[in-house]
């Protein structure tokens, strides 16, 4: 056996409960990213042996019902949904995902709401967590989850303080022989996936590689912005008042970040009147984002626009149809594992 087919042995044992999971042919998750991960990125992803997740954000249960059916249409393989627990309708969008028999629900944005876990189990999907720290993986374990996503501060979006490498370091050992761990955050190749596999993780999550997909429905002018950015331009925002707990959003600079500095400083000053109520500024700022994200992925507006970009962004270097990243990306891993013998 040459040492390259031994890679190739090596990266498949080494993906195989994380697949086996997932029901996919590699352990590859496209994240979800509002606007992006449609039915058009999502069906590609699972076509092309990964696993794709509808990103329901802000979406109506109406609006995911239409989404999750269009899906159906473009591919025959599973994929999942991606909830935010904080949206109002939660529990109706899970009876949608129960409905059409989803396979696997993803609950993002913070711990899942009483009844939200069993109402998704009952539906027979599995269920899949963000954990952002080790105590909360344990405390998630206890409540059922079947699997985690351990995402670092590199990632696109919403994120955490702590970087991939320390969280991986710290919850892999602990909890990846309880359930599957996927690991997230900042990863643009294969040598990165091959690491992570080998400190016990059962598979991967990429977000803003996909993005420039060829199956991307994201604007030219989107595209273009992540193919020209370095590293660096994938910048946090900036939290500017206390009482208002914004969670930090990875995109792009452009003046849209100083319009979200505006936008902080007119809803906290809503606060100060007592115009509104905490819970009614936070929705604020969640639909400000929503809005600004649109304004970029769809309309093609990425001065004002969010143009949400995880650290790995000067790894995306051209566009190119979801099967070859994912080629490349294996291929990657393989020689990488090779080399290691």
């Amino acid at each position: 056996m040459t040492s390259m087919t031994s890679g190739a042995a090596r990266l498949t044992q080494l993906m195989a409960r994380g697949a086996e999971f997932l029901g996919s042919e590699v352990a590859i998750l496209c994240g979800a990213m509002s606007w992006v991960s449609e039915r058009n990125l999502v069906a590609a992803m699972s076509n092309a042996g990964g696993f794709g997740l509808i990103a329901c954000g802000a979406m109506s249960p109406e609006l995911l019902d239409a989404e999750i059916a269009g899906t159906k249409t473009l591919t025959d393989k599973p994929f999942g949904v991606n909830l935010i627990t904080m949206h109002p309708q939660l529990m109706d969008l899970i009876a949608v995902c129960t409905r059409h028999e989803v396979t696997h629900v993803v609950l993002a944005g913070g711990l899942p709401p009483a009844g939200s876990i069993d109402a998704i189990k009952a539906g027979g999907a599995k269920l899949i967590c963000f954990a952002p720290a080790l105590s909360l993986a344990k405390k998630l374990i206890r409540s059922g989850v079947d699997a985690l996503v351990v995402e670092g501060m590199e990632a696109g979006g919403h994120i955490g303080p702590v970087s991939t490498s320390v969280l991986a370091q710290e919850i892999l050992p602990e909890v990846a022989d309880t359930v599957p761990v996927f690991v997230a955050g900042g990863i643009g190749r294969g040598e990165a996936i091959a690491a992570y596999l080998e400190m016990g993780a059962a598979g991967v999550q990429l977000g803003t590689r996909f993005v420039c997909a060829t199956e991307s429905i994201a604007h030219a002018n989107f595209k273009k912005a992540f193919l020209r950015a370095s590293a660096r331009d994938a910048v946090a925002s900036v939290q500017i008042d206390p009482r208002l707990p914004v969670i930090p959003v990875r995109a792009l600079k452009n003046a849209g970040g100083e319009l979200f500095t505006a936008k902080q400083r007119e809803v906290a000053a809503s606060l100060d009147e007592g115009k509104v109520a905490m819970a009614e500024a936070q929705l604020q700022i969640e639909h400000y984002w929503a809005g600004a994200l649109r304004r970029a992925v769809i309309d093609g507006d990425v001065e004002h626009g969010s143009v949400m970009a995880g650290q790995s962004v000067g790894m995306v270097t051209k566009e190119e149809p979801v099967a070859e990243i994912i080629a490349a990306l294996m291929g990657e891993a393989e020689a990488a594992l090779a080399k290691r013998g």
